[in-house]
């Protein structure tokens, strides 16, 4: 046992410079320490089986590397994995007391520190950071990175989280009035207040409408409106509410998509503060809701084009607050989505309103809400055709107004789709009936390329126009794919083509030529697998979500499977969202083009860690899909 100071020195040092070893309180670092023990295994020889019973000890790998493999050996290619110096194992068989699941053998001669069962409970019990790690694996590694992340993002972070919640962020009582009160006292109120805002409340303090020194031009001055006009007159009708329990993402999401400043706050009805856009975003220089808010009122195409810098700006800003990776997408998405709003009124009223009414779908990360920076253009139009009308007579008159919209598009720094899966291209431009019969097509006969198109148009989501036609298309579709076993099963197997590039005898399976050497490709081998498989799952589990994390945590809560893979899963793929757009920021910075390819060589020890677990996580999903469909 390790219990000299002169032996105690350097197995501190080794464990301060691995996670979570190195946020450990010193005084369980230094129990840890004492207690280890050396282990010495040779090449080949087996650590620890599956017949060794319930796991007894916690290895640490002080050098060497440690493989895990399937019992029998089967597919030992695809099923193993390699665990390099500083990793752990086995935490799962530790913490619910059994057997492992998969052999741990030395892939080269390996030295391990190992700590008794015993020994690991007591850390486990008294050490939060331990206790954090082992229960959270994933997102305890995923919380240092995004530190590290906001570290270099700003020079100061703000006190307030996007993850806070309202209630935390409220600073004063809310300023409100009745209905009935004069314009003349409502502005005076606001102006002793210092207040931007008032909110207009019925007689059990209920919203019912809000007013803002941006209305006194528009709504007072500009129709000369008497001064003793009851403010419900002016006001805002029906107000977006939010609970004290929301979370500050959720207002700031809110107000992104619908343009306003204020949000009220509400407990059972009644309000109980108001939050403006500065109380969630004090050190923002890019405001998200006036940026929103610009997009909206742009008058040209050139003028929403100038505005795509701000964007990055406002990212960058958002990461340094902590904002998640699937906030980031989201709101991403959401500015995404009120640029192509504003382009579709800005092109119609150049060009004029027509005649069939239509909604406007995104495909793709767009339609999944997961766009990062890069994203190129998936889009289509769905509409109802008129009594004596015919499909491509609708199309005809819709297609011009396609082609400007995709045009604009471009300019606004949204690449025209070299798939050509656009609005403007008549095979993407349907009635709901020529959407059923081409879906119904792709799942009747099921070809590679049918599989392709799937995986891209089936995560559609409406963006613009009456949302009733895409759901009736949703729902049609959903009953379609889980009626066809085959085509489900096809859709297992294209799931499983796309391997996370893990390799035998190295970390990763970099590409050894093309244009991109020495890389791998975050998006089709890291976040597809995710993709492809919740999309089937949610299918199954008739999940209307098409977000990848909503899709899994829907069928988490359905039963169609386990709640803590989902949250493995989850966080496994956020990371490497949070990767590819850590990556598309340098690039952009740099001035370089915007990929997804990484060259892991460049990653530091915590996030090829990270990185080196969510892969794994993608292989586990691809196994339960495998094993499912009898692949």
């Amino acid at each position: 046992m390790m219990n000299t100071a002169a032996s105690l020195s350097p197995v501190l040092e080794f464990l301060r410079r691995h996670a979570p070893f190195d946020q450990m309180a010193p005084v369980h670092l230094e129990y840890m320490a004492k207690r280890l023990k050396l282990g010495f295994y040779a090449r080949n020889e087996v650590i620890v089986g599956p017949n060794d019973g319930p796991a007894d000890r916690f290895y640490i790998i002080k050098q060497g590397r440690v493989r895990g493999e399937s019992p029998d050996g089967a597919e030992m290619h695809e099923g193993a994995f390699e665990l390099m110096i500083g990793e752990c194992f086995p935490v799962g068989a530790l913490l619910t007391r059994r057997a492992v699941r998969i052999m741990e053998r030395a892939a080269e001669d390996t030295f391990c520190f190992e700590l008794e069962r015993e020994d690991f409970d007591y850390l486990l019990s008294r050490s939060a950071v331990f206790h954090d790690f082992c229960t959270r694996r994933i997102a305890s590694l995923l919380d240092g990175a995004l530190r590290s992340v906001q570290a270099n993002s700003a020079t100061r972070v703000s006190e307030d989280s996007l993850s806070s919640p309202l209630h935390a962020l409220l600073r004063r009582a809310p300023v409100a009035c009745g209905p009935e009160t004069p314009l003349h006292d409502a502005l005076t109120r606001m102006h002793n207040e210092r207040v931007g805002s008032i909110v207009v409340v019925d007689a059990d303090k209920r919203p019912v409408g809000v007013f803002t020194l941006h209305d006194v031009l528009a709504r007072v001055a500009l129709p000369q409106r008497e001064l003793a006009t009851a403010i419900s007159e002016v006001m805002t009708p029906k107000p977006f509410t939010l609970p004290s329990t929301s979370l500050a993402y959720e207002a700031a999401l809110l107000m992104t998509q619908h343009g306003f400043g204020h949000i009220c706050v509400a407990d059972e009805g009644r309000l109980v503060g108001v939050l403006s856009e500065s109380d969630l975003f004090s050190l923002q220089r890019v405001g998200l809701v006036s940026l929103s808010r610009a997009i909206s009122e742009a008058r040209s195409v050139d003028a929403l084009a100038r505005l795509e810098l701000d964007v990055h700006k406002l990212i960058e800003q958002m990461l340094a607050q902590g904002a998640s990776v699937s906030q980031l997408t989201q709101i991403i998405s959401a500015l995404n989505d009120t640029i192509t709003r504003r382009i579709l009124e800005l092109v119609q009223g150049e060009m004029g309103t027509p005649s069939v009414p239509f909604t406007w779908l995104s495909f793709g990360s767009e339609g999944r809400f997961e766009q990062t920076l890069r994203t190129d253009q998936d889009n289509g139009i769905l509409f109802i055709t008129p009594a004596g009308r015919t499909p491509a007579d609708v199309r005809e008159e819709l297609l011009p107004l396609a082609r400007r919209v995709n045009e604009a598009l471009d300019a606004c720094g949204f690449p025209l789709c070299k798939g050509n899966i656009m609005a403007s291209n008549p095979e993407c431009c349907l009635s709901l009936e020529e959407w059923q019969a081409r879906f119904s097509r792709w799942i009747d006969q099921g070809t590679p390329e049918h599989l392709l198109k799937s995986s891209i148009f089936f995560d559609f989501r409406p963006l613009y126009g009456d949302a009733t036609p895409a759901e009736t298309l949703r729902n049609w579709l959903t009953e379609r794919v889980v009626q066809n076993s085959r085509f489900r099963r096809q859709m297992a197997q294209n799931a499983l083509r796309n391997r996370p590039p893990l390799g035998l005898f190295r970390d990763f399976v970099v590409a050894s030529r093309g244009k991109h050497p020495n890389t791998i490709d975050l998006k089709i081998q890291g976040v597809t697998p995710f993709v492809d498989a919740a999309r089937l799952i949610a299918f199954t589990a008739r999940v209307s979500e098409t977000n990848t994390v909503a899709r899994l945590r829907a069928a988490g809560e359905r039963g169609a499977v386990n709640a803590a893979d989902v949250a493995s899963w989850a966080e496994s793929y956020h990371y490497i969202q949070l990767l590819r757009m850590r990556t598309h920021r340098r690039q952009a910075e740099q001035g370089q083009p915007l990929t997804n390819h990484i060259d892991p060589d460049t990653l530091n020890e915590l996030d090829r860690r990270i990185l080196k677990e969510a892969f794994r996580q993608a292989r586990k999903l691809q196994a339960k899909i495998a094993l499912e469909y009898q692949l």
